[in-house]
């Protein structure tokens, strides 16, 4: 499981790169915080694009083969976005690594319940989301505090070591489960999946709660920069040091196992909204604490509801997890924009209240997949 576990947080790491180095990125390029947000937003969008084309891929293809031909194609945009000479290519570049991400991060859910459910059940699913963790600490804390030694250039383009790792590791120890089973007609799962009500309740729960979580650590940094916070860079960079809760994962996937995918991800999305009515005092312990809440919610809410996929089609499970990550990211996109949109007129609570709207969205689709 170590090379896909490599693969994955390699991903993971270069996705987020840009997030905790927004201002630097906005001082260097003269933008403003809702436009240095589209570093973020322009990887989402291309992921939301990409997962058309690797989730059908990998069920006429294979997994495996899609996985490593995914991360061997992310190094090259990666190492390009470290030498961008402008704004507008370095949204070229991150679009470039968003296209190639859903090799490894759409057609991972299906696999890791195809290669290692079998034997670990729901915490095969929780190991894999503890990777993607592990691999966004990287690229936020590691990006944050080496962007200010050697600068962000070499920070953000050094991740392409992860995934060219990857590939060394995942071609010679990545296992192998065969070709998925598929419906049969060409195009037909796509189809049938856009109209698998549950899928689509699930993809809207998770995507609701993928906007708060990126809106939320994306503008955050700008709130400790400022009073009464006034922290630095490095330092407040460490606020993504909150990620290691996101180790929760395996225990998630257990309990999901007990009490059903449903329950433990509504339990996530009450998680979730008590983390941000704590973040709105201009306090560091509360603040500290309401994202800690949120991070364990958002980590624990998407293993269960990844679980929850994979249950939704027994068949062209690639194409079902392409529709639920078109959603997933599509959402993470705007989270990425709009947040910033209410900070610039709200400051912080606006981006909190935008949060707990979104928030409310996901309990009304879990409630609503709950009663098919």
């Amino acid at each position: 499981m170590a090379g896909f576990l490599l693969g994955s947080a390699g991903m993971f790491a270069t996705m987020y790169s840009t997030q905790a180095i927004l201002p630097e990125l906005g001082r260097d390029f003269h933008v403003g915080p809702a436009r240095a947000g589209l570093t973020i937003s322009a990887v989402v969008i291309a992921i939301a694009v990409g997962v058309w084309l690797w989730g059908p891929l990998s069920d006429r293809i294979g997994r495996r083969r899609s996985i490593v031909l995914a991360s061997a194609l992310l190094v090259v945009p990666t190492v390009a976005a470290g030498l961008a000479p402008s704004f507008g290519a370095l949204l070229a570049c991150r679009a470039a690594q968003g296209l190639c991400m859903p090799g490894l991060l759409a057609v991972g859910v299906p696999y890791v319940m195809e290669a290692f459910g079998p034997w670990l059940g729901g915490r095969a699913m929780g190991v894999y989301v503890s990777a993607l963790v592990a691999g966004g600490l990287i690229g936020r804390v590691g990006v944050a505090l080496a962007a200010s030694v050697v600068g962000w250039r070499w920070a953000v383009g050094g991740l392409a070591a992860f995934p060219a790792a990857a590939v060394l590791v995942m071609r010679r120890w990545l296992p192998d489960v065969g070709l998925p089973a598929r419906s049969g007609l060409r195009g037909s799962g796509i189809l049938a999946q856009l109209r698998n009500p549950l899928l689509l309740r699930i993809a809207v729960a998770a995507g609701a709660m993928f906007f708060t979580f990126v809106g939320v650590f994306s503008y955050v940094v700008y709130r400790l920069r400022r009073p009464p916070f006034e922290l630095g860079p490095a330092v407040s960079s460490l606020i993504f040091v909150l990620w290691l809760l996101g180790a929760v994962g395996p225990y998630a996937g257990k309990l999901a196992d007990r009490i059903g995918w449903r329950r433990a991800a509504f339990a996530s999305v009450a998680c979730a909204g008590v983390g941000l009515a704590l973040s709105f005092p201009a306090t560091l312990p509360t603040l500290a604490l309401g994202l800690s809440l949120l991070t364990v919610a958002m980590f624990a809410g998407v293993t269960a509801l990844q679980l929850g996929v994979t249950s939704a089609s027994d068949v062209d499970r690639g194409a079902a997890s392409a529709v639920y990550f078109s959603i997933y990211y599509a959402s993470g996109a705007i989270g990425g924009w709009l947040p910033g949109l209410a900070w610039q007129t709200w400051q912080w609570n606006g981006v909190a209240a935008v949060g707990l709207a979104a928030v409310a969205v996901s309990a009304v689709s879990l409630a609503s997949a709950g009663s098919r």
